[in-house]
C-alpha cells in the first residue's frame, strides 16, 4: 500500500496548490467556501469552465479528451488541493466522475466524441436517473420503462433524488427496455437530453432549505437511438461499472473537506470553552483517529482498485465514512450548544457546522443505505448467504 508521494508528485502537489489558491483569492474569491450545491449554480459553471481551460477539470482523462492522463497519485493529490483550497462543490461531479468515466469505458467513438469534450468543458452538466420511488437502493427493481420507437428511445417513467437536475443539460437513465422482464435483467441504459417537453423536474425541499436534488418525471420524452450505451440489456452491467468509478480517487478530497469540518468543530470548541468539557476532547480525539483511519483505508482501496473484482475496503467505506460523518455532525452540535439552533441569515441558511449537522443525517442513506452496505459485505465480500428475498 501507498501512504506517501515522490518528490515529483510533491511538485504537482505544488503547483496544484498555488493555482487553486490564486483563484479562490482572486476572479472566483466569491464561491470560496460555499456549503450548498445550489448556491451561485450559474457562476460555478463558469468556474467549471475555468477549470477546464487550465486543463484541471478530469485530469485523469486522456488528454485526448481534456484531461491530463494524470496518475491515481496525480488525481489524489489534486482532489485533496481542491479541498483544502475551499473550491466549491464541482456542479458536473456526476458528469466528471460518473458519466465521463463510463463513456469512456463503455462508449462508442461517436458517442466519446459527442460528449466528452463538452464535458470536459464545463459546457454540459450531467446528472444521475436511477433511483426511483420504489427502487432506492434496491436499483434492479426499477420500472421506468424504455422502447425503440424508429430510430428514437420514447422513455416513461419517474426518478427520485436526482441531484442537479434542475441545472443540468443532459440525464443519464437505467430503464427496463425488455417487456416483462425482471430485476437486473432487460435493463438499459440511456443518455436523455433534459430540455425537451416530456421531462418535468420537481425540486425536493430538504431539511437543510436547500434543493439539491428533484423529481424527474418522463412523459414520453425521447432520444436519438445513438444514445444508448452498450446494447439493449447491457444497463445492469454498465450501472454496476458506473457505480464502481464512484468509490474513486474523490474519496480522497472528500475526506479534506472532513478535515475542513472537523478543524472548523475545534476552533469552535477553543472558542467558546467547549474544548474544557474532557467529554468533548475524548469524541474530537475520536473523530481525528477516525479520520485518519478512513485515509489509510481509502489509500488502500485506490491501491488494489480494479473495477473488475470485489474489494473489501470499498465494500466498508460507504458505511465508514457516512457513520463517522453523522456522529460529526452531531459533536459540532453539541459543541456550539443553542448557539447553532439560531441563525442570523436569511432564508433558511445555516453556517457550515449547523449545515453539516442537517445534511449528514441523509449520509446513511444515499448512496446505499447502511443496511444495504452490510447487506453487500455479508454477500459480496465475506460470501455469505443471500439474504431470503420474497417473491414479488
Amino acid at each position: 500500500m501507498k501512504l506517501g508521494f515522490t518528490a515529483a508528485e510533491e511538485e504537482f502537489r505544488a503547483e496544484c496548490a498555488d493555482w487553486l489558491a490564486d483563484q479562490m483569492a482572486g476572479e472566483f474569491k466569491d464561491i470560496k467556501g460555499i456549503s450548498t450545491l445550489t448556491a451561485q449554480a450559474e457562476r460555478r459553471k463558469e468556474w467549471e469552465q475555468q477549470l477546464a481551460a487550465h486543463r484541471w477539470s478530469c485530469i485523469g482523462w486522456p488528454t485526448r479528451w481534456g484531461g491530463r492522463d494524470a496518475s491515481l497519485a496525480e488525481q489524489v493529490i489534486f482532489a485533496e488541493e481542491y479541498a483544502r483550497a475551499g473550491a466549491p462543490g464541482r456542479v458536473n461531479h456526476i458528469g466528471i466522475e460518473l458519466a465521463g468515466p463510463t463513456i469512456l469505458t463503455f462508449g462508442s467513438e461517436e458517442q466519446k466524441t459527442r460528449f466528452l469534450p463538452d464535458i470536459a468543458a464545463g459546457k454540459t452538466i450531467f446528472c444521475q436517473g436511477f433511483s426511483e420511488p420504489n427502487a432506492g437502493s434496491d436499483l434492479a427493481s426499477v420500472r421506468t420503462k424504455a422502447r425503440l420507437d424508429g430510430d428514437e428511445w420514447v422513455v416513461n417513467g419517474q426518478k427520485i433524488w436526482t441531484s442537479l437536475a434542475h441545472i443540468s443539460d443532459w440525464i443519464f437513465v437505467l430503464s427496463r427496455s425488455e417487456e416483462g422482464s425482471r430485476g437486473p435483467k432487460g435493463l438499459t441504459f440511456l443518455m436523455v437530453e433534459i430540455d425537451q417537453p416530456g421531462i418535468e423536474i420537481r425540486p425536493i425541499r430538504q431539511i437543510n432549505g436547500d434543493a439539491e436534488f428533484n423529481e424527474t418525471f418522463f412523459t414520453d420524452a425521447r432520444c436519438p437511438a445513438d444514445s444508448l450505451i452498450g446494447a439493449p440489456g447491457d444497463g445492469w452491467k454498465i450501472a454496476m461499472g458506473l457505480l464502481s468509478f464512484e468509490r474513486g480517487v474523490s474519496t480522497l478530497g472528500q475526506q479534506m473537506g472532513f478535515r475542513n469540518e472537523l478543524d472548523a468543530i475545534v476552533a469552535a470548541a477553543k472558542a467558546n470553552g467547549a474544548a474544557a468539557d474532557p467529554l468533548i476532547r475524548q469524541r474530537l480525539a475520536k473523530a481525528e483517529i477516525g479520520l485518519r483511519l478512513m485515509r489509510y483505508g481509502a489509500l488502500r482501496m485506490l491501491s488494489n482498485s480494479d473495477h473488475g473484482k470485489v474489494d473489501g475496503a470499498a465494500l466498508t467505506y460507504k458505511i465508514q465514512w457516512a457513520s463517522w460523518r453523522r456522529a460529526l455532525g452531531e459533536l459540532a452540535m453539541d459543541v456550539l450548544g443553542q448557539a447553532g439552533e439560531v441563525t442570523e441569515n436569511p432564508g433558511y441558511e445555516w453556517d457550515m457546522l449547523p449545515n453539516l449537522f442537517l445534511y449528514s443525517r441523509a449520509d446513511t442513506i444515499y448512496g446505499g443505505t447502511n443496511q444495504i452496505q452490510r447487506n453487500l459485505i455479508a454477500e459480496r465480500g465475506l460470501g455469505m448467504p443471500r439474504e431470503p428475498r420474497g417473491s414479488a
